[in-house]
């Protein structure tokens, strides 16, 4: 009698133990991860800042990595191994290059993660659960019809630089680039891709890294190609604001108009000052704040994301900011800009 007693607590023992542990499990938090191109533009730091907010106020646990520059492709897969090793739920990923993340996107899809690309399309798109994004195209598209409208009859004959990220051509890059080209109305030939347009306004394609010192390196380049540069596309507003410090060193910033996309305090206030003519803004606070409610979402009940109606991702908005508007483009003024800005 006395073992089978000491069987029986021994089995109680057991159960106790095991119905702790599974207590303890339903209690572990939702983990999720955070990879940015860098933890220094403005706009990644937002993106940062809105799934930490959102995280703490659904219960998800947040873990942040970012690479070393634009383009640090190594770096983020890295961080793709140790999110899977952490056994998160789901990563909110901006890739340094679409492509080569793929197989560690597919990786993690093997292992019940959720992988929402943010801002920046995987290549194939469709190798991401979900992308929530600007439509970069039409933030292309946007800033090159404001920048026609306002160049008016002269924009038959002008001369213009494209001042792009680097040369993996990642999406969200090739959709600024190209969507600025069709707006001003020029033809993009294959939309997948720049540097094959022909039209002979385009006096060149450089690369920025997308931050300041690269833009302005960059507009330095073109400029001596061509002097007569008269608008300038840019990445984005870093990449901006060192294109117009090289304009002004060489006296030439009057007469330029540059574009932007973005929307971040620092480039609407440059707008405001006459700096960037007109920026097409973006809301990466809000994008981050959506991609993690998904995430709780996916691991409360399997639920995954839809793609809004008409398109084939999830379209977290872009006004086009200036302070000149142009007839037939929609837009607000910097100061409503001012308003939502970010960083």
């Amino acid at each position: 009698m006395r073992h089978m007693k000491r069987a029986r607590l021994g089995g109680l023992a057991a159960m106790a133990l095991t119905a702790s542990t599974l207590a303890a499990a339903a209690q572990d938090p939702v983990k999720a991860c955070v990879i940015t191109k860098t933890d220094i533009n403005p706009f990644f730091v937002k993106v940062k800042e809105g799934a930490e907010a959102k995280g703490k106020e659904l219960g998800v646990e947040i873990m942040a990595y970012a690479g070393k520059i634009d383009g640090d492709h190594e770096t983020q897969q890295q961080a793709m191994e140790s999110c899977i090793a952490a056994g998160v739920k789901g990563i909110l990923l901006i890739a340094s290059d679409p492509k080569a993340i793929v197989s560690s996107v597919e990786q993690a899809k093997a292992q019940g993660i959720l992988v929402i690309a943010l801002d920046t399309p995987l290549e194939p798109a469709n190798a991401a659960d979900a992308t929530f994004a600007t439509d970069n195209y039409e933030a292309g598209r946007l800033i090159g019809a404001w920048a026609k409208g306002t160049l008016g009859d002269a924009a038959k004959d002008a001369h213009i630089a494209m001042l792009n990220i680097n040369a993996t051509q990642p999406s969200v890059d090739v959709l600024r680039n190209q969507g600025f080209v069709e707006g001003f109305g020029m033809d993009p030939k294959d939309k997948s891709k720049y540097g094959d347009e022909d039209d002979p306004r385009i006096v060149g394609q450089e690369y920025t890294d997308g931050n300041e010192e690269g833009g302005r390196r960059a507009m330095e380049a073109i400029f001596q190609r061509d002097p007569a540069i008269n608008v300038v596309h840019t990445i984005n507003e870093p990449a901006a604001a060192g294109a117009y410090e090289a304009l002004k060193s060489f006296g030439k910033q009057d007469g330029v108009t540059i574009v932007s996309v973005d929307g971040g305090c620092p480039g609407v206030q440059n707008v405001k000052e006459g700096v960037i003519g007109a920026t097409a803004q973006q809301y990466p606070k809000k994008m981050a704040e959506m991609g993690i409610e998904a995430i709780a979402a996916f691991a409360k009940d399997g639920t995954k994301p839809a793609a809004t109606e008409g398109k084939d991702f999830v379209d977290t908005g872009v006004q086009l900011v200036t302070d000149k508007p142009v007839e037939g483009v929609p837009s607000i003024t910097s100061d409503e800009g001012l308003k939502l800005c970010w960083g």
